[in-house]
């Protein structure tokens, strides 16, 4: 099941129904599971819990360093910068996409790579640099038709990389 109903087009930020997410969170418990922490993760996150989700996500990285393969490691860095990014950490959460993306490259896993460069671009995003965002948004574009990536996550590039063509436009004839 999808919780994302779209995109704000001037945040870029997921729009959800949240007392469907809180549903899940309440369903989900304390569960350890790598996979319910990482969802309990977003789930917080986009629910505005960021104290929790800053403590569960730390909580999937030491678990996916213990115990799982590489991937789910990255996958969990990821998602952890995304939760500073949403703190306004954006110099750690740059740090940590950059490292994820470029290492998940380098291992030929285009579908991780995109979706670390994907979530840098909007750091950049709401750091008002609007050409990086689109650079990143552009790179996460292309791994991720070579990826075969479905639809939805194409689409929701596209709809990043006009954003930010926009607003930098903006931004050039307010300067």
């Amino acid at each position: 099941m999808s919780y994302i109903q779209g995109y704000d087009p001037q945040t870029l930020r997921e729009i959800v129904d949240e007392a469907q997410c809180r549903d899940r969170l309440d369903e989900l418990g304390d569960q350890r599971s790598l996979a319910a922490l990482l969802e309990r993760v977003w789930l917080l996150k986009v629910t505005g819990d960021l104290d929790e989700a800053l403590v569960v996500s730390e909580q999937s990285v030491r678990v996916a360093r213990m115990g799982g393969p590489r991937k789910d490691l990255l996958r969990s860095r990821v998602l952890h910068a995304t939760v500073l990014q949403a703190r306004a950490a954006y110099a750690a959460a740059i740090q940590e996409l950059t490292t994820c993306g470029e290492e998940a490259e380098g291992q030929g896993w285009s579908a991780l790579a995109a979706f670390a460069y994907q979530h840098r671009g909007k750091v950049f995003y709401d750091m008002n640099d609007f050409v990086n965002a689109r650079a990143d948004f552009k790179r996460a574009l292309f791994l991720r038709q070579e990826a075969g990536a479905p639809e939805e996550q194409l689409e929701s590039t596209l709809t990043a990389i006009d954003a930010a063509e926009r607003r930098r436009s903006g931004s050039q004839v307010a300067s």
